[in-house]
């Protein structure tokens, strides 16, 4: 009654005032109270979507804990990631921006970006930010804003990549040092599986014994080939490997989610989890097909998203992903974002005009530019190669692998795999597909008349995007018939690639060197005499022992334009001498090679980088 007589004691305006205050407050705990507290995402290293029982695996077991967590989660069908490889991937995803709006084409660091990051809204908004593997890949450069980096336990010791136990602490050491922060935590959990090396698999398809053991080993008789592969004991091995490694991907995301769940706050946690492209062999990881882009995201939201429930209606890019979980904390989206956010998607609504994602890839870790353009709906899929002259050889991450080199191999004799090993060394300028009857992209209709209309479609709405996102590649693509004007481009951006100042973290690359051992490795380059056409490199290695065993990337370059032509991984330790051998290319029997080494697990972080001079053919060395 009191309250009642003071209500009618106050001025209309007033009592207007106070009640709308009130529902002011009503409304942000509501917000707040529909907020998920905290953010935990997971990714795993070059996984293809259907590696996961959900996503129709043909090899059973693969993946029981991720997909227990779909069971508690939304997925989608038609998610994809814009890049098939992975530093120029996962910077799509968390700048929310296209790889030639964020400036990380390739690998390499890009210290003067602007735009703003996950870790930097995040921190703004008041979180603890922490960090698991793939720490230089993550950001435009490195270090960057991370509150912690979890790669290290307590006592500073480095954890192994492929030790699933080691990124449960991880993601406990995470949430507790958020806890002791008094903040809410944006926690990223990186598994380095199924990225290779894959399990027990060691030189030349060897088997070791390998001392992180997943929970289930796969062998060549479990597993399943897929379509755009071949049928061979040597793919089989190596598939073994690589279903064993997806299992210990597994095993190592359940270490993370237990992490969690002891933690306490799983339901004030948001999950998210995919991949940051696919598996990393022949026709998947470095290309822009079907299976190169498609990933299994899911987002659990307890209480908030309808668990075991899938989106098999829109399709979702992972430029998208920033945008989404900024709304889905209740955050403003900034300026600039390309992507769109799909929390409607996640609340259980429709969204129009999610019928197509694009696609680009621009160059690989060894700066070799080979710029592709995809378009790619429900149904179809048209690809852009203006590299693709029917000279230059593309390169691929995949050429080292086991499947590759017997594709090589068996090329020589069987009329089917001599053609899909054209297709991956030379392609065409244009390709289309249909997904929906030819998901492993075998048949290129490009010059099919029953798709006229819609491959006018694709490459209208693909002009459009370019223009809208300015993209640098729209000079070729509107000149897509033209092959000089498209290789006058592809050389254009091969010379900025070249060119540019090796940086790391904002030092040149001579400053990062003085900080690096410079002696480990020297190098001798021998050309075989016609008609072997093979390179022979000799490289003397002295590994300090506390860097323990270390990766040596060798590549073999050639012709005028010092053009990548293959890269061989071998890993050493301590003293002394390694031999690589790779067989010249007949297009450079009469031109000039040359050999490049670097030490360490990625370019940008190498311990030492080496170039070996030109070596001509023994023809002209006479002469």
């Amino acid at each position: 009654m009191q309250v009642f007589m003071h209500i009618r004691s106050l001025t209309l305006s007033r009592f207007v005032r106070m009640i709308a205050a009130c529902l002011s407050l009503f409304l942000v705990t509501e917000t707040l109270v529909a907020s998920p507290t905290n953010l935990l995402i997971i990714t795993v290293d070059d996984m293809s979507c259907d590696s996961m029982g959900v996503y129709d695996c043909p090899v059973p077991d693969t993946s029981p804990r991720m997909d227990q967590l779909a069971a508690e989660s939304m997925r989608f069908d038609h998610a994809h990631v814009v890049v098939g490889n992975c530093m120029p991937s996962r910077n799509v995803m968390w700048s929310g921006r296209y790889p030639h709006s964020n400036g990380v084409e390739g690998f390499y660091q890009v210290p003067d970006a602007t735009h703003p990051h996950l870790v930097d809204l995040m921190q703004q908004a008041g979180y603890f930010t922490a960090i698991r593997g793939k720490v230089t890949h993550s950001t435009p450069y490195h270090p960057y804003h991370w509150d912690l980096i979890l790669d290290t336990d307590t006592d500073g010791r480095q954890f192994a990549l492929k030790d699933a136990k080691s990124y449960g602490k991880s993601a406990a050491m995470g949430i507790a040092a958020a806890e002791e922060a008094g903040q809410p935590f944006c926690v990223m959990i990186n598994v380095s599986d199924p990225h290779k090396p894959f399990y027990a698999q060691g030189k030349n398809g060897t088997v070791f014994d390998d001392p992180h053991v997943p929970s289930r080993v796969f062998t060549a008789d479990d597993v399943s080939v897929p379509g755009f592969l071949f049928e061979d004991p040597v793919v089989r091995q190596e598939l073994a490997h690589y279903y064993s490694s997806v299992r210990r991907a597994d095993d190592c995301v359940g270490e993370v989610l237990d992490a969690l769940d002891a933690s306490g706050v799983r339901d004030e946690t948001l999950v998210v989890f995919l991949s940051d492209h696919g598996m990393p062999l022949p026709f998947a990881k470095t290309q822009v097909y079907h299976h190169s882009s498609r990933t299994p995201l899911m987002f659990r939201w307890p209480g908030k998203i309808e668990e075991n429930s899938v989106d098999t209606k829109h399709m979702v890019s992972a430029v998208d992903l920033l945008p989404t979980i900024l709304d889905a904390m209740r955050l403003s989206v900034p300026e600039g974002i390309q992507g769109k956010s799909f929390l409607p998607i996640l609340e259980g609504d429709d969204q129009p005009g999610r019928d197509f994602v694009v696609k680009e890839y621009n160059e690989n870790s060894g700066r070799s530019r080979d710029p592709m353009r995809a378009i790619q709906t429900e149904n179809l899929l048209y690809i852009f190669n203006p590299w693709s002259n029917g000279e230059r050889v593309f390169a691929t991450a995949t050429s080292g692998t086991q499947t590759y080199k017997r594709m090589k191999q068996l090329a020589e004799s069987d009329p089917q795999i001599r053609e899909r090993h054209e297709v991956y060394l030379h392609r065409q300028p244009k390709e289309l597909y249909d997904i929906t009857s030819d998901p492993d992209c075998l048949h290129n209709l490009i010059d099919s008349p029953t798709h006229t209309a819609d491959l006018d479609f694709l490459r209208t709405t693909l002009e459009q995007w370019m223009v809208e996102t300015e993209d640098h590649c729209l000079i070729a693509f509107r000149n897509r018939d033209d092959p000089e004007a498209m290789e006058n481009y592809v050389l254009a951006k091969e010379a900025e690639a070249t060119s540019r100042p090796r940086r790391n973290g904002g030092q040149s690359n001579s400053s990062r060197q003085s900080q690096r051992q410079r002696n480990l490795v020297s190098m001798k380059v021998i050309r075989s005499a016609a008609p072997e056409l093979q390179a022979t490199v000799q490289i003397e290695h002295k590994i300090p022992k506390k860097l323990g065993e270390q990766k040596l990337h060798v590549t073999l370059k050639g012709g005028p334009n010092d053009k990548r032509i293959e890269r061989k991984i071998v890993s050493v330790s301590g003293v002394g001498t390694e031999t690589v051998k790779f067989d010249i290319p007949e297009s450079l029997k009469d031109d000039v090679i040359s050999c490049a080494v670097f030490v360490g697990e990625d370019f940008p972080q190498n311990l030492q980088h080496i170039q070996s001079s030109q070596v001509p053919p023994e023809s002209k060395q006479k002469n």
